[in-house]
């Protein structure tokens, strides 16, 4: 049997007789910590939306956007997969070199982004396809080696059952710094602000990360490079890095293809729908490094059962909270996108898509977790299959709609709508497919979340009637809870609950609530 690796936490230690719930246990404390990071993410951003949609305008965004859709995906394929790999490595290496192990990663992330920055420095076309730019604009691409080595550092710390800092980084540091900059730097260069801002973000949450991870890790000792172990490494995570980027494009090629079809101004607008709903998304990327480290410790004890259980477990927990935060967020979804300006009404319909899809997504996030360590060129060719046909659905659709003769609103409706029916079929397949693999059904998907979901939008109907700011203020928890009190009510048994206990509470002996 392979050697797990440790529990820092001081939680049951993995050897301990019940290490399925421990593992539960330290699932549900991420997911707490997630929880609340995604509070905090949530009253961080409204501030930067109101700003961005307010000072810079929807045009101005929209050319932002074209190059952070290149920017982030050049620096997550730098970073090597390590975001998901790592927990892999650090597993199967010893104790006393995991320091050294992550170095190796920071290394070639460090080679790689250095190398791609340069570049598009040089050649800025692909982060600019209308030929608009500034010179502080080209400088965008100092993120892409910070970004892809806050991805390996947080890794490293979720390896240890940190998630803390990854909130620390991701839901406070980031998105407060280019909130209160682009509101500063507004007044001192409104044509480069955004840009500055984010800058100043990527590098303070990197400078988070590397604090705590240099307090737990330490600085490495008697390390060197070694070419051929980091080439190993390198082509072993070529497969993860491809589908990480893939899955990652997912969430970017709609704004790619928008922009090929649509006005800047449209896809100033339907980035700003983007951004609320890429809100409950973090709730299941945030899982994601958690998962890691149970997953790969179950694959060394070939514990196949206990990996569907979790997987199914997290699974509903990310569906169940992804669910009542769309519906919080997209029956109000007028008002919503009213509050950055009343040119952003229009992307209501876009917002809606988005936020569905962010629900159906859920299923192919958690069956991936498992998918990229017991059949990662399986799941690679899913993930290429998955963008191609979002991209085909997607230019279908806004075709259509050119061709009924409707207007910008409804080309980003449709582009929202293909990302939705490309993930909810990626979910179908990559949860059969690793059904069939570890033999053990993997599906998430309960009724209560409809009986849960249907007394909200009741709630909703009647909230939307009434003026704009109680709509808000008022509307937007009132969905929340009433969809709370049903689902805790009848979807949530004992094993569901532990996510929102303490660690150190009663321990909760598995029971599974009836799933379809």
């Amino acid at each position: 049997m392979a050697s797990t690796p440790p529990n820092p936490l001081g939680t049951m230690p993995p050897d301990a007789p019940n290490t399925e719930d421990g593992d539960i246990a330290a699932l549900a404390k991420g997911g707490r910590t997630n929880f609340i990071g995604f509070l905090l993410r949530l009253v961080a951003r409204i501030p930067f939306l109101f700003i961005a949609g307010r000072l810079y305008g929807a045009e101005k965004l929209g050319l932002f956007a074209s190059a952070l859709v290149v920017v982030e995906l050049v620096a997550l394929i730098c970073s090597m997969g390590e975001k998901r790999g790592l927990a892999q490595r650090l597993t199967e290496g010893e104790e006393h070199a995991q320091t050294n192990l992550v170095f190796d990663g920071i290394l070639l992330a460090t080679i790689f982004s250095t190398i791609a920055a340069v570049f598009l420095y040089f050649v800025p076309a692909p982060m600019f396809p209308a030929g608009r730019y500034s010179e502080i604009d080209r400088l965008i691409v100092l993120t892409i080696p910070a970004y892809a080595l806050t991805e390996i550092v947080l890794a490293a710390q979720a390896y240890k059952f940190d998630i803390a800092t990854t909130v620390r980084a991701r839901a406070v540091v980031e998105p407060w710094t280019i909130s209160i900059m682009a509101g500063v730097l507004w007044f001192w260069t409104p044509e480069d602000g955004l840009t500055l801002a984010y800058i100043l973000s990527i590098y303070a949450g990197l400078l988070t990360g590397l604090w705590t991870f240099l307090k737990t890790y330490g600085l490495p000792r008697g390390w060197r490079p070694r070419p051929r172990y980091m080439g190993r490494v390198t082509w072993r995570a070529l497969p993860l890095a491809t589908a990480d980027a893939i899955e990652w494009g997912t969430r970017r090629l709609d704004i790619f293809i928008l922009g090929l079809f649509a006005a800047p101004a449209a896809v100033g607008v339907y980035y700003i729908a983007q951004q609320v709903a890429s809100l409950p998304q973090k709730l299941k990327t945030s899982f994601e490094p958690i998962l890691g480290p149970v997953i790969t410790r179950n694959l060394a004890e070939k514990n196949y059962a206990a990996i569907a259980r979790q997987v199914c477990q997290v699974g509903f927990w990310i569906t169940a909270m992804q669910a009542g935060i769309a519906l919080a967020l997209g029956l109000p979804g007028e008002a919503v996108m009213g509050l950055v300006g009343p040119n952003f009404v229009g992307g209501t319909g876009a917002l809606a898509f988005l936020l569905a899809a962010e629900v159906v997504a859920a299923t192919a996030v958690v069956s991936e977790a498992a998918l990229i360590y017991v059949a990662r060129i399986r799941n690679l060719w899913i993930s290429i299959g998955t963008i191609a046909l979002q991209a085909i659905v997607t230019i279908g659709l806004i075709t259509l709609v050119e061709r009924l003769g409707y207007g910008e609103p409804f080309k980003a409706a449709a582009a929202a709508a293909g990302l939705m029916i490309a993930l909810g079929v990626a979910s179908v397949v990559k949860a059969v497919m690793l059904s069939r693999i570890l033999r053990h059904p993997v599906n998430n998907w309960r009724w209560a979340v409809i009986w849960a979901a249907a007394p909200a939008i009741l709630v909703g109907f009647f909230v939307t009637r009434l003026p704009e700011w109680i709509e808000l203020a008022f509307g937007i928890p009132l969905i929340l809870a009433t969809y709370g009190w049903v689902i805790w009510r009848r979807g949530f048994g004992p094993e569901d609950r532990i996510l929102f206990r303490s660690m150190g509470g009663d321990k909760v002996a598995p029971e599974k609530p009836d799933a379809v």
